[in-house]
């Protein structure tokens, strides 16, 4: 997997139909943004919206979260490796064993096709948990130290990355070193409302901390102009990657 130079914006399409989805693919797509396809988009026109951004020669984060026995996530990361897909998110809940059979899957299956392999990123704690919600999880210690913890074990299974909210990006970017990728969800301009996240953070914020992707969803796909918004958060990050 390339490690990028600079921050990347990737559009989360939570689209509940094709045309909806194809739309923005379209106007969005010469702003030189990754797209994210999650659970709407994979199980709703799976086939449809990946054919379409394979086409455009689109850069894709497939978010599927994959969480089960090692086999069956191996297998399951196979069948999702193609052309265009950089990224393919997994659950580092599932332990050292499953991430180690999920980037041999996707190593495997991408030298099968004779293309980059795309980069295992694992998922700490999703964005929409507070830190009052460890406890009901059996979880100790607050969001910061479980973040760690997990991101140690995807370091050691070979992980290229880990999902984690802004909040810790500045702490896993100190103790692992740039060559260690961190993903942000929760990204919010100023003054836009976070929704059901519950650690969110500013474009600039996020880049002051070192995550290296960025995905922005509703700010985007609602906007009254998809392509106005996308560009004042690129133009944001533009300045802060200028300012730290």
């Amino acid at each position: 997997m390339t490690v990028t130079t600079h921050p990347t914006l990737i559009v989360a399409l939570d689209v509940d139909d094709f045309a909806g989805a194809e739309s923005l693919v379209e106007r969005l797509a010469p702003l030189d943004v990754w797209f994210k396809v999650g659970y709407e988009p994979l199980y709703g026109y799976g086939d449809a919206i990946r054919a379409k951004l394979e086409a455009l020669g689109a850069n894709v984060f497939l978010d599927a979260k994959l969480h089960d026995i090692p086999r069956t996530v191996e297998a399951g990361v196979r069948a999702l490796v193609r052309r265009g897909t950089r990224l393919i998110s997994v659950h580092a809940l599932g332990g050292n064993e499953m991430l180690q059979a999920a980037v041999a899957g996707a190593r495997e299956r991408a030298d099968e096709l004779g293309i980059e392999a795309p980069g295992i990123f694992a998922i700490t704690l999703l964005t929409s948990i507070a830190p009052e919600d460890l406890g009901e999880l059996g979880l100790a210690g607050g969001p910061g130290e479980n973040v760690m913890r997990l991101a140690a074990l995807a370091r050691d299974a070979r992980c290229a990355g880990v999902v984690c909210s802004p909040h810790e990006a500045r702490d896993l970017k100190a103790y692992f070193g740039s060559d260690f990728s961190v993903l942000c969800p929760g990204i919010r301009p100023a003054g836009v409302s976070p929704g059901d996240q519950k650690r969110v953070a500013t474009p600039q914020s996020a880049i002051a901390a070192g995550a290296d992707y960025l995905v922005v969803g509703r700010p985007i796909v609602k906007a009254a102009d998809p392509v106005a918004a996308a560009r004042a958060i690129l133009a944001e990050m533009d300045a802060a990657v200028l300012a730290r």
